[in-house]
């Protein structure tokens, strides 16, 4: 870790790299993002060695924002690590104090206190606006309708969020026949964010559930690609009524 610190330091002085001295925080943020993906990316493919390497590389990104702010004088490598030992400590109080709990649900709920108190929030509003607007925003709508609910702000049951989604589907459908785009842009937020909404309800992640929408996309779309060229079939110039029709026979294949 030393050695990773050092190296950095050196790339970030007069005599290091021209690059690495020029960069900011706001420069090498979309990296962080990135290097983050793609450790996701290797956890999903259960590669070891490219988790080793992609691990590295967002470490890479946590010791180069720091020592910016190093440079800066206003914290270094050891006071990061020390803010999240000390937070690690105060929020499990069942392991490093004497508070009791049965199960993980009195885990989370000790967590959330906690992290409010820390945070100074006094009231839900504030856990709803202490959401980081930089997250993805089905992750974002998660996360908000998850302290929503801790609340008392919730429905019943999955029956009462597809009653909405669908109520949302009806006033998606009237604000495209008014040809009003602010009107459409709004109220396709509130269905997204109702189907989030259903997510939560069926146990199921809606980030998740769309990256594997979209690779089921890509698959089918590839299979509809291969038909139309073993039939001659020209994609760009074809009807929807011939590609619909090629679309159902590989969403067949796929089943069969």
């Amino acid at each position: 870790m030393q050695d990773l610190i050092r190296i950095m330091r050196i790339l970030r002085s007069d005599e290091g790299c021209p690059w690495d001295r020029e960069q900011t925080h706001q420069s090498i943020r979309k990296n962080l993002i990135e290097e983050t993906y793609e450790v996701c990316e290797a956890i999903d493919t259960e590669d070891a060695e490219l988790l080793k390497e992609e691990l590295g590389d967002v470490l890479l990104q946590v010791v180069f924002h720091t020592q910016m702010e190093q440079e800066q004088g206003t914290f270094d490598f050891d006071d990061v690590c020390t803010g999240i030992c000390q937070k690690l400590i105060l929020r499990h109080p069942h392991i490093f104090s004497d508070v009791e709990v049965n199960n993980s649900a009195d885990v989370l709920r000790n967590w959330d206190a906690i992290k409010k108190k820390e945070k100074g929030q006094e009231s839900f509003t504030q856990t709803l606006q202490g959401v980081s607007k930089a997250l993805p925003a089905l992750m974002r709508s998660t996360k908000v309708q998850q302290r929503a609910a801790r609340a008392g702000f919730d429905y019943p049951d999955a029956a009462w969020a597809m009653k909405d989604l669908r109520s949302e589907v009806e006033e998606l459908s009237e604000a495209i026949t008014e040809h009003d785009k602010a009107h459409c842009t709004e109220e396709l937020g509130d269905l997204l964010f109702s189907a989030v909404n259903v997510a939560r309800f069926i146990g199921t992640d809606a980030e998740e559930s769309l990256s594997l929408a979209c690779e089921k996309f890509i698959s089918r779309f590839e299979k509809v690609e291969a038909l139309a060229n073993e039939q001659g079939v020209d994609m760009k110039t074809s009807s929807i009524n011939e590609l619909d029709k090629l679309w159902k026979k590989a969403k067949k294949l796929a089943t069969d």
